[in-house]
Protein backbone atom coordinates (compact mmCIF):
# COMPACT_ATOMS: atom_id res chain seq x y z
CA UNK A 1 0.00 0.00 0.00
CA UNK A 2 1.34 3.45 -0.89
CA UNK A 3 2.37 5.71 1.93
CA UNK A 4 0.07 8.60 2.77
CA UNK A 5 1.43 12.15 3.02
CA UNK A 6 1.69 11.87 6.82
CA UNK A 7 3.52 8.52 6.61
CA UNK A 8 6.30 9.72 4.35
CA UNK A 9 9.83 9.75 5.79
CA UNK A 10 10.93 13.27 4.95
CA UNK A 11 14.52 14.47 5.22
CA UNK A 12 14.87 18.25 5.12
CA UNK A 13 18.01 19.65 3.54
CA UNK A 14 19.46 23.15 3.48
CA UNK A 15 19.05 24.00 -0.21
CA UNK A 16 20.55 27.49 -0.42
CA UNK A 17 23.95 26.41 -1.75
CA UNK A 18 22.53 23.72 -4.03
CA UNK A 19 20.36 26.38 -5.69
CA UNK A 20 22.71 29.36 -5.69
CA UNK A 21 26.32 28.11 -5.77
CA UNK A 22 28.25 26.23 -8.43
CA UNK A 23 31.48 25.71 -6.50
CA UNK A 24 32.53 23.94 -3.28
CA UNK A 25 29.54 24.01 -0.93
CA UNK A 26 27.10 23.97 -3.83
CA UNK A 27 28.82 20.92 -5.29
CA UNK A 28 28.72 19.15 -1.91
CA UNK A 29 25.01 19.95 -1.48
CA UNK A 30 24.09 18.63 -4.92
CA UNK A 31 26.32 15.59 -4.45
CA UNK A 32 24.59 14.71 -1.17
CA UNK A 33 21.14 15.17 -2.70
CA UNK A 34 22.07 13.13 -5.78
CA UNK A 35 23.58 10.20 -3.92
CA UNK A 36 21.01 10.02 -1.11
CA UNK A 37 17.93 10.36 -3.31
CA UNK A 38 19.24 7.63 -5.63
CA UNK A 39 20.14 5.28 -2.78
CA UNK A 40 16.87 5.76 -0.85
CA UNK A 41 14.04 6.15 -3.39
CA UNK A 42 11.29 5.69 -0.77
CA UNK A 43 12.60 8.61 1.30
CA UNK A 44 11.55 12.15 0.38
CA UNK A 45 14.40 14.67 0.26
CA UNK A 46 13.05 18.19 0.56
CA UNK A 47 15.34 21.14 -0.14
CA UNK A 48 14.62 24.40 1.64
CA UNK A 49 16.01 27.49 -0.04
CA UNK A 50 15.27 31.18 0.56
CA UNK A 51 15.25 31.69 -3.22
CA UNK A 52 14.26 29.63 -6.24
CA UNK A 53 16.36 30.12 -9.32
CA UNK A 54 17.16 27.84 -12.21
CA UNK A 55 20.39 25.87 -11.84
CA UNK A 56 21.30 23.48 -14.63
CA UNK A 57 23.26 21.25 -12.23
CA UNK A 58 20.32 20.96 -9.85
CA UNK A 59 17.56 20.72 -12.45
CA UNK A 60 17.98 16.96 -13.20
CA UNK A 61 17.76 16.13 -9.48
CA UNK A 62 14.54 18.08 -9.06
CA UNK A 63 13.02 15.83 -11.72
CA UNK A 64 13.24 12.81 -9.41
CA UNK A 65 10.04 11.60 -7.77
CA UNK A 66 11.47 11.79 -4.26
CA UNK A 67 13.12 15.24 -4.50
CA UNK A 68 11.26 18.46 -3.75
CA UNK A 69 12.19 22.13 -3.44
CA UNK A 70 10.50 24.61 -1.12
CA UNK A 71 11.19 28.33 -1.50
CA UNK A 72 9.07 30.91 0.35
CA UNK A 73 7.35 33.95 -1.11
CA UNK A 74 9.11 36.51 1.04
CA UNK A 75 7.32 39.77 1.79
CA UNK A 76 10.63 41.30 2.89
CA UNK A 77 13.14 40.98 0.07
CA UNK A 78 16.90 41.10 -0.04
CA UNK A 79 19.53 39.42 2.08
CA UNK A 80 18.01 40.44 5.43
CA UNK A 81 14.65 38.89 4.59
CA UNK A 82 16.27 35.66 3.38
CA UNK A 83 18.52 35.43 6.45
CA UNK A 84 15.55 35.98 8.78
CA UNK A 85 13.58 33.27 7.01
CA UNK A 86 16.44 30.76 7.25
CA UNK A 87 16.98 31.44 10.97
CA UNK A 88 13.45 31.82 12.30
CA UNK A 89 10.70 30.92 9.81
CA UNK A 90 12.30 27.78 8.37
CA UNK A 91 11.94 25.74 11.60
CA UNK A 92 8.20 26.48 11.58
CA UNK A 93 8.02 25.19 8.00
CA UNK A 94 9.91 22.03 8.98
CA UNK A 95 7.36 21.39 11.70
CA UNK A 96 4.44 21.93 9.29
CA UNK A 97 6.06 19.50 6.83
CA UNK A 98 6.61 16.84 9.51
CA UNK A 99 10.28 16.59 8.67
CA UNK A 100 11.90 13.61 10.40
CA UNK A 101 15.42 15.09 10.44
CA UNK A 102 16.96 18.28 9.06
CA UNK A 103 20.46 18.39 7.56
CA UNK A 104 22.38 21.66 7.38
CA UNK A 105 24.68 20.87 4.46
CA UNK A 106 26.87 23.96 4.64
CA UNK A 107 28.09 24.54 8.21
CA UNK A 108 24.96 26.02 9.73
CA UNK A 109 21.52 25.35 11.17
CA UNK A 110 18.55 27.66 11.78
CA UNK A 111 19.03 29.49 15.07
CA UNK A 112 15.68 28.27 16.42
CA UNK A 113 15.74 24.62 15.30
CA UNK A 114 16.36 23.23 18.79
CA UNK A 115 13.31 21.25 19.85
CA UNK A 116 11.66 21.35 16.42
CA UNK A 117 13.18 18.19 14.94
CA UNK A 118 16.42 16.18 15.11
CA UNK A 119 19.20 17.99 13.27
CA UNK A 120 22.49 17.18 11.60
CA UNK A 121 25.04 19.74 10.45
CA UNK A 122 27.97 19.13 8.14
CA UNK A 123 30.99 21.20 9.16
CA UNK A 124 33.43 21.37 6.29
CA UNK A 125 36.30 23.21 7.93
CA UNK A 126 37.35 25.89 10.37
CA UNK A 127 39.71 27.52 7.89
CA UNK A 128 38.61 31.02 8.86
CA UNK A 129 40.28 30.33 12.22
CA UNK A 130 43.38 28.67 10.77
CA UNK A 131 44.03 31.05 7.86
CA UNK A 132 42.41 34.36 8.89
CA UNK A 133 44.22 36.31 6.17
CA UNK A 134 41.77 35.01 3.57
CA UNK A 135 38.71 36.36 5.40
CA UNK A 136 37.47 39.80 6.37
CA UNK A 137 37.30 40.34 10.14
CA UNK A 138 33.51 40.69 10.13
CA UNK A 139 33.15 37.43 8.16
CA UNK A 140 35.37 35.58 10.62
CA UNK A 141 33.25 36.75 13.55
CA UNK A 142 30.03 35.83 11.75
CA UNK A 143 31.28 32.34 10.78
CA UNK A 144 32.61 31.75 14.27
CA UNK A 145 29.25 32.59 15.82
CA UNK A 146 27.06 30.69 13.34
CA UNK A 147 29.18 27.58 12.92
CA UNK A 148 30.07 27.21 16.60
CA UNK A 149 26.41 27.58 17.59
CA UNK A 150 25.27 25.17 14.88
CA UNK A 151 27.74 22.51 15.97
CA UNK A 152 26.64 22.89 19.59
CA UNK A 153 22.85 22.80 19.01
CA UNK A 154 22.95 20.03 16.37
CA UNK A 155 21.85 16.58 17.45
CA UNK A 156 24.79 15.20 15.48
CA UNK A 157 27.69 16.69 13.55
CA UNK A 158 29.22 15.40 10.32
CA UNK A 159 32.88 16.32 9.82
CA UNK A 160 34.19 15.84 6.30
CA UNK A 161 37.60 14.68 7.54
CA UNK A 162 39.45 13.63 10.67
CA UNK A 163 41.24 16.99 10.43
CA UNK A 164 37.94 18.88 10.72
CA UNK A 165 36.85 16.59 13.56
CA UNK A 166 40.02 17.45 15.50
CA UNK A 167 39.45 21.15 14.92
CA UNK A 168 35.83 20.94 16.10
CA UNK A 169 36.90 19.23 19.30
CA UNK A 170 39.82 21.58 19.95
CA UNK A 171 38.24 24.91 18.98
CA UNK A 172 34.56 24.47 19.83
CA UNK A 173 34.65 21.75 22.48
CA UNK A 174 32.35 19.40 20.54
CA UNK A 175 32.41 15.98 22.16
CA UNK A 176 33.91 13.22 20.03
CA UNK A 177 30.89 10.91 20.44
CA UNK A 178 28.67 13.48 18.70
CA UNK A 179 30.79 13.65 15.53
CA UNK A 180 30.65 11.30 12.54
CA UNK A 181 33.46 11.56 9.98
CA UNK A 182 31.90 11.04 6.55
CA UNK A 183 34.08 11.62 3.53
CA UNK A 184 32.54 13.24 0.48
CA UNK A 185 32.85 11.11 -2.61
CA UNK A 186 33.65 12.57 -5.99
CA UNK A 187 30.85 13.41 -8.37
CA UNK A 188 29.94 10.35 -10.47
CA UNK A 189 31.09 12.20 -13.59
CA UNK A 190 34.72 11.60 -12.52
CA UNK A 191 34.22 7.83 -12.37
CA UNK A 192 33.32 7.57 -16.07
CA UNK A 193 36.12 6.56 -18.48
CA UNK A 194 37.74 9.46 -20.35
CA UNK A 195 38.20 7.96 -23.80
CA UNK A 196 40.40 9.10 -26.67
CA UNK A 197 37.69 11.14 -28.35
CA UNK A 198 36.99 13.03 -25.11
CA UNK A 199 40.70 13.78 -24.70
CA UNK A 200 41.00 15.01 -28.27
CA UNK A 201 37.92 17.19 -27.90
CA UNK A 202 39.16 18.83 -24.72
CA UNK A 203 42.66 19.37 -26.11
CA UNK A 204 41.22 21.09 -29.16
CA UNK A 205 38.70 23.14 -27.19
CA UNK A 206 41.30 24.59 -24.82
CA UNK A 207 44.34 24.38 -27.15
CA UNK A 208 46.18 22.32 -24.56
CA UNK A 209 49.93 21.65 -24.75
CA UNK A 210 51.36 18.15 -24.95
CA UNK A 211 52.60 18.21 -21.34
CA UNK A 212 50.93 20.27 -18.64
CA UNK A 213 50.27 20.35 -14.92
CA UNK A 214 46.77 21.29 -13.79
CA UNK A 215 45.83 23.25 -10.68
CA UNK A 216 42.10 23.41 -9.89
CA UNK A 217 40.77 25.86 -7.31
CA UNK A 218 40.20 29.53 -6.58
CA UNK A 219 43.48 31.44 -6.60
CA UNK A 220 43.95 32.69 -3.03
CA UNK A 221 46.76 32.77 -0.49
CA UNK A 222 45.58 29.67 1.36
CA UNK A 223 45.59 27.67 -1.89
CA UNK A 224 49.26 28.61 -2.29
CA UNK A 225 49.39 28.50 -6.11
CA UNK A 226 52.67 30.44 -5.91
CA UNK A 227 54.34 27.14 -5.01
CA UNK A 228 53.24 25.60 -8.31
CA UNK A 229 54.38 28.67 -10.25
CA UNK A 230 57.80 28.72 -8.59
CA UNK A 231 58.17 24.97 -9.14
CA UNK A 232 57.28 25.39 -12.82
CA UNK A 233 60.26 27.72 -13.23
CA UNK A 234 62.53 24.76 -12.36
CA UNK A 235 60.90 22.38 -14.85
CA UNK A 236 61.75 21.81 -18.54
CA UNK A 237 60.40 24.53 -20.84
CA UNK A 238 57.95 22.20 -22.62
CA UNK A 239 55.92 21.69 -19.44
CA UNK A 240 53.15 24.23 -18.84
CA UNK A 241 50.79 25.04 -15.97
CA UNK A 242 47.02 25.35 -16.40
CA UNK A 243 45.24 27.12 -13.53
CA UNK A 244 41.47 26.47 -13.42
CA UNK A 245 39.35 28.65 -11.16
CA UNK A 246 38.51 32.18 -10.14
CA UNK A 247 41.56 34.46 -10.15
CA UNK A 248 41.10 37.93 -8.73
CA UNK A 249 42.21 39.96 -5.72
CA UNK A 250 45.55 40.78 -4.15
CA UNK A 251 46.93 37.25 -4.07
CA UNK A 252 46.06 36.70 -7.72
CA UNK A 253 48.12 39.82 -8.46
CA UNK A 254 51.04 38.26 -6.54
CA UNK A 255 50.76 35.14 -8.67
CA UNK A 256 50.69 37.18 -11.90
CA UNK A 257 53.72 39.17 -10.74
CA UNK A 258 55.65 35.95 -10.03
CA UNK A 259 54.73 34.61 -13.48
CA UNK A 260 56.12 37.75 -15.10
CA UNK A 261 59.20 37.86 -12.86
CA UNK A 262 60.07 34.25 -13.71
CA UNK A 263 59.49 34.74 -17.44
CA UNK A 264 56.65 32.20 -17.44
CA UNK A 265 53.96 34.21 -19.24
CA UNK A 266 54.03 31.80 -22.17
CA UNK A 267 53.88 28.72 -19.94
CA UNK A 268 51.05 29.54 -17.53
CA UNK A 269 47.43 29.74 -18.64
CA UNK A 270 44.34 30.60 -16.66
CA UNK A 271 40.92 29.09 -17.39
CA UNK A 272 37.84 30.49 -15.69
CA UNK A 273 34.17 29.45 -15.81
CA UNK A 274 35.09 26.01 -17.11
CA UNK A 275 32.00 23.78 -17.49
CA UNK A 276 31.93 21.13 -14.78
CA UNK A 277 31.57 18.43 -17.44
CA UNK A 278 34.99 19.36 -18.87
CA UNK A 279 36.93 18.83 -15.64
CA UNK A 280 37.45 15.05 -15.86
CA UNK A 281 39.12 15.29 -19.27
CA UNK A 282 41.16 18.33 -18.22
CA UNK A 283 42.52 16.30 -15.31
CA UNK A 284 43.01 13.18 -17.43
CA UNK A 285 45.09 14.94 -20.10
CA UNK A 286 47.51 16.40 -17.53
CA UNK A 287 50.75 14.66 -16.59
CA UNK A 288 50.03 15.63 -12.97
CA UNK A 289 47.89 17.91 -10.88
CA UNK A 290 48.89 20.09 -7.95
CA UNK A 291 46.89 20.97 -4.90
CA UNK A 292 49.31 23.11 -2.95
CA UNK A 293 46.92 24.39 -0.29
CA UNK A 294 48.23 25.21 3.15
CA UNK A 295 44.97 24.24 4.79
CA UNK A 296 41.80 22.41 3.71
CA UNK A 297 38.86 20.65 5.27
CA UNK A 298 39.26 17.75 2.83
CA UNK A 299 40.51 18.69 -0.66
CA UNK A 300 38.06 17.22 -3.16
CA UNK A 301 40.25 18.15 -6.20
CA UNK A 302 42.81 15.62 -4.92
CA UNK A 303 40.23 12.83 -4.98
CA UNK A 304 38.85 14.00 -8.34
CA UNK A 305 42.28 13.90 -9.96
CA UNK A 306 43.17 10.50 -8.54
CA UNK A 307 39.82 9.08 -9.62
CA UNK A 308 40.51 9.86 -13.29
CA UNK A 309 44.05 8.48 -12.95
CA UNK A 310 46.16 11.65 -12.72
CA UNK A 311 48.73 11.71 -9.88
CA UNK A 312 48.69 14.64 -7.45
CA UNK A 313 51.42 16.61 -5.74
CA UNK A 314 49.82 18.08 -2.61
CA UNK A 315 51.00 19.73 0.59
CA UNK A 316 51.37 18.59 4.16
CA UNK A 317 49.86 20.42 7.10
CA UNK A 318 46.13 19.70 7.05
CA UNK A 319 44.02 16.90 5.62
CA UNK A 320 45.28 16.34 2.09
CA UNK A 321 46.95 13.06 3.06
CA UNK A 322 43.45 11.86 4.00
CA UNK A 323 42.17 12.79 0.54
CA UNK A 324 45.03 11.18 -1.38
CA UNK A 325 46.55 8.52 0.87
CA UNK A 326 49.42 6.65 -0.75
CA UNK A 327 48.20 7.84 -4.13
CA UNK A 328 49.46 11.35 -3.51
CA UNK A 329 52.93 12.86 -3.22
CA UNK A 330 53.21 15.36 -0.37
CA UNK A 331 55.63 18.23 0.07
CA UNK A 332 56.02 21.06 2.54
CA UNK A 333 53.98 24.08 1.33
CA UNK A 334 57.18 26.17 1.24
CA UNK A 335 59.45 23.60 -0.43
CA UNK A 336 59.73 24.64 -4.09
CA UNK A 337 62.54 22.17 -4.85
CA UNK A 338 60.63 19.14 -3.54
CA UNK A 339 57.53 20.16 -5.49
CA UNK A 340 59.52 20.63 -8.69
CA UNK A 341 61.34 17.31 -8.27
CA UNK A 342 58.11 15.40 -7.77
CA UNK A 343 56.45 17.04 -10.79
CA UNK A 344 59.46 16.49 -13.04
CA UNK A 345 59.66 12.81 -12.15
CA UNK A 346 55.94 12.36 -12.85
CA UNK A 347 56.40 14.03 -16.23
CA UNK A 348 59.49 12.02 -17.20
CA UNK A 349 59.22 8.61 -15.54
CA UNK A 350 56.26 6.83 -17.15
CA UNK A 351 56.64 3.66 -15.03
CA UNK A 352 56.65 5.60 -11.77
CA UNK A 353 53.83 7.86 -12.98
CA UNK A 354 51.62 4.86 -13.72
CA UNK A 355 52.47 3.19 -10.42
CA UNK A 356 51.49 6.32 -8.48
CA UNK A 357 48.32 6.67 -10.56
CA UNK A 358 47.38 3.05 -9.82
CA UNK A 359 47.83 3.54 -6.07
CA UNK A 360 45.71 6.66 -6.25
CA UNK A 361 42.85 4.95 -8.05
CA UNK A 362 42.85 2.12 -5.53
CA UNK A 363 42.92 4.51 -2.57
CA UNK A 364 39.99 6.70 -3.64
CA UNK A 365 37.67 3.71 -4.02
CA UNK A 366 36.90 4.22 -0.33
CA UNK A 367 35.18 7.50 -1.20
CA UNK A 368 32.32 5.71 -2.89
CA UNK A 369 28.77 6.95 -3.32
CA UNK A 370 27.52 3.84 -1.52
CA UNK A 371 29.71 4.49 1.53
CA UNK A 372 28.60 8.13 1.68
CA UNK A 373 24.91 7.24 1.42
CA UNK A 374 25.02 4.51 4.06
CA UNK A 375 27.02 6.57 6.54
CA UNK A 376 24.85 9.65 6.12
CA UNK A 377 21.59 7.74 6.55
CA UNK A 378 23.05 6.03 9.62
CA UNK A 379 23.84 9.48 11.01
CA UNK A 380 20.23 10.58 10.42
CA UNK A 381 18.93 7.53 12.27
CA UNK A 382 21.31 8.15 15.18
CA UNK A 383 20.09 11.75 15.37
CA UNK A 384 16.47 10.60 15.53
CA UNK A 385 17.25 8.02 18.23
CA UNK A 386 19.31 10.59 20.21
CA UNK A 387 16.32 12.93 20.29
CA UNK A 388 14.08 10.15 21.65
CA UNK A 389 16.40 9.24 24.50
Amino acid sequence: MAKTESQRFVVGLDGKRAVCNNTGLGNYSRYALNILSAAYPSTVFRLYSPVDRDNDRLRPLLGRDNVELFAPSLKVGGGIGRAFWRSFDLPLQLKRDDVAVYHGLSNELPLTIKGVCPSVVTIHDLIYRRVPRDYAAIDRRLYDFKYRRSAKIATRVIAISECTKRDLMADYGIEEAKIDVIYQGVDPIFTLPVDTSARLRIKEKYKLPEKYIISVGTVQSRKNQLLAVEALAKLPAQIELIIVGRMDGAYADEVRAAIERRGLAGRVRHLQNVPFADLPALYACAVASTYTSRYEGFGIPVAESLTVGTPVVACTGSCLEEAGGDGGIYVDPNDVDACAQALERLADDVVWHDAVAGRGRRYVRRFSAEAFAKATMACYKKAIINELI
